[in-house]
Order: C-alpha cells, then structure tokens, then sequence
C-alpha cells in the first residue's frame, strides 16, 4: 500500500515500510507517481496508459500486471486522498468541547489538505464522469462523509446542540457543496487563497447546524460532551 507524503508539489509515492520491499511494490508506485505527476499539469482526458509508462521507463505490459486502466488508478489515488480527508475530518467528527472551535479546526485542516491535492480532487471528479466503476467508487467516497457527519450531528441533536430536524438531506448537500466549491478552489492554477474559502464554508456549516449567531466567530458557549 502505497501513501502521500507531505508536500505543496506533486506527491511522491512509496511502500508503506516494510522488512523487505518487493520489486512489484516499488513499480506499482513509480505508476503512481507518474499519474501524480501527469496530473500536476494535464487535465484527466488527456491521461494514457502510454504517457504513464513513459515517464516509468517501462512498457505497457508492465502497466496492466497491476491496473485494469487508468480509472483504477484514479481509484488508487482516491483511496489515498480519502485517508487524508478523513483525518482532517477527525476534530470536528470524534472531538468534544466547544464544536464551532471543532469545526472549524477541521476545516482548516481539510481546505489545507485540499489546497494540497487540489489537481488530483479535480482529476477524480472529472474521471467519475467517464467509468461507472470509477462513479460508483466516487458516491461511495462522498456517501462515506455523509454517513458520518450525519452520525455527528445527529449526536449533537441528543445533546440540544443542533435544532431538530431531518439531518441526512442537509449533511448531504453541505458534503457536495464542499466538494464543488473545493475543487474549483484548488483544483486548477491559480488556486485560489485558502483563507476565504474556509471562513465562507464555516460560515455555512456554523450556521446551518449550530446557529447562525456562532457563524462569525471562531468559538461559542456550546459545549460538546461526546
């Protein structure tokens, strides 16, 4: 399994650690770090099999021992991204305390890693539209982030925190315009500043769940007890 290192530029990719790295890991890999690469600078249509393999040294043989095509490694990278996106999402989905500081820590944290990824969210979006495989894997990876804010805010509701209220339609819609306003955010150069896009989709979420009296500021006199 492979994963993204900490970087403002293209990722690279390595084997998780490991007593002894197999040759076929470390070439699943440099695959992958060709597609980070390509994507950097060159919007998902034009993405071949030849133009991945090229960048590797090696032929198209190689390729298909370890991905069907190239949507299999856009879900690769999917993959990837989804572990990062979740831990941003920590704070506000297992923290107690005060939720606005919560959210909006998460927040940061997610419109950061976003900023980071900007090209490869936009890559995949755009890869969704052209395999139904690779659609079905998108919706699973939203439908993962609203399950689970909805799990949230509906803890948040037994606790008098958020109004009563059907929560999972709402959760939705804020999760899709996430993605929307991210991706067009960071998903081509030039990105945009990361600062106004957070403060605009804290706003949105402060004041949908938690009231709008909280939506311009950072903390509150909520108190989250699990």
């Amino acid at each position: 399994m492979s994963y993204f290192t900490k970087r403002s530029s293209p990722p690279r990719i390595r084997p998780q650690p490991v007593a002894r790295v197999v040759k076929s890991d470390r070439t699943r890999a440099a695959i992958l770090d060709s597609a980070f690469e390509f994507i950097w600078s060159h919007p998902f249509r034009d993405m071949t099999v030849k133009t991945l393999m090229n960048q590797t040294g090696t032929g198209r043989s190689t390729f298909y021992r370890y991905f069907r095509d190239v949507h299999e490694v856009m879900e690769a990278m999917l993959e990837m991204l989804q572990g990062e996106v979740f831990v941003a999402a920590e704070p506000w989905i297992s923290g107690v305390g005060d939720p606005i500081v919560l959210i909006n820590k998460t927040l940061k944290q997610l419109v950061r890693v976003c900023y980071e990824r900007g090209p490869f969210m936009r890559a995949i979006s755009d890869a969704a539209t052209t395999d139904k495989n690779f659609e079905h894997a998108w919706k699973q990876f939203l439908a993962g982030f609203d399950d689970a804010a909805t799990a949230r805010v509906e803890a948040d509701q037994e606790q008098g925190l958020v109004a009563n209220f059907p929560i999972r339609p709402v959760v939705t819609a804020l999760n899709i315009l996430d993605a929307y306003m991210l991706i067009e955010a960071f998903g081509q150069r030039p990105r945009k500043q990361q600062e106004p896009v957070r403060k605009a989709l804290a706003r949105i979420w402060v004041s949908t769940l938690y009231g709008s009296e909280w939506a311009e500021h950072e903390t509150s006199t909520l108190v989250r007890k699990s």
